[in-house]
């Protein structure tokens, strides 16, 4: 069976002003997948995640070289707002808009210009269901969003990030901040999720990386060192450095 790919990199470099942060990055993702990347601080994860949809490019001092593929498509000749709206992004910290729990969620669809109460109230639904969070917020849809718990809070942020309906969505550190129930949550709602999405998770806790993950990769100093299946990657690694990192001896 060929796996379908939804994301290739090719040779992709970015800098920063004189520091170089990505350096020859050829990866493929998956669709449908969950793919882990781990790796120390400045080893480039988050400069990954936000080459994927453009982000980088709001930095002055970025500048790149290499191509980046969604569905075989160059992301550089997509118009960025319609990129975005495809590949959604969940921060390290939840930030909730400071109005009604309905209004986050509906937010990015009124922008797009969905004024339908019926349609809006259905996406809602949805999106909350889909981020294991509706039980929880049912009744409590016309309250501030900055009431929730932090956990339920980073859970409105995904269901915010699904209600547009994307293809992709990235994950950058959205458990550094949350209790172990919360976490699971977090981690229960993913699994579900890959039925229709493509998820790239990137996360400093190997742990949750070996526990989500389908395959995981190990970035050091901005270079991709080693991908794998995730159970593989953690039992039987091919490079020593990324041994040496999972058995906790440096990063």
């Amino acid at each position: 069976m060929v796996e379908e790919i939804k994301i290739e990199t090719e040779n992709l470099n970015v800098w920063f002003d004189s520091i170089h942060a990505l350096k020859s990055l050829n990866i493929k993702i998956r669709k449908n997948e969950i793919l882990g990347i781990i790796g120390p601080a400045n080893s480039g994860k988050t400069t990954f995640l936000r080459s994927l949809n453009r982000l980088n490019e709001l930095n002055p001092k970025y500048h790149s070289s290499g191509k980046i593929y969604i569905d075989n498509q160059d992301i550089s000749k997509s118009d960025v707002n319609l990129l975005r709206r495809r590949i959604g992004m969940v921060f390290a910290l939840p930030i909730p808009l400071p109005i009604s729990v309905f209004d986050n969620i509906s937010y990015g669809l009124r922008m797009q210009g969905v004024r339908d109460k019926k349609i809006l109230s259905q996406a809602v639904e949805k999106s909350l269901k889909a981020a294991y969070l509706w039980d929880e917020v049912k009744d409590r849809l016309k309250e501030n969003s900055l009431k929730l718990s932090g956990g339920q809070q980073q859970r409105l942020c995904i269901a915010r990030a699904l209600a547009t309906e994307p293809e992709v969505i990235l994950f950058d550190e959205p458990c550094s901040g949350l209790d172990p129930i919360s976490t699971a949550k977090i981690e229960e709602a993913m699994f579900k999720l890959k039925e229709n999405y493509t998820l790239i998770l990137v996360t400093n806790n190997v742990k949750q990386a070996a526990r989500v993950g389908d395959r995981t990769a190990f970035f050091l100093s901005g270079e991709l060192i080693e991908l794998n299946k995730t159970d593989q990657l953690f039992t039987i690694p091919k490079n020593k450095r990324t041994e040496d990192y999972i058995m906790g001896k440096f990063g």
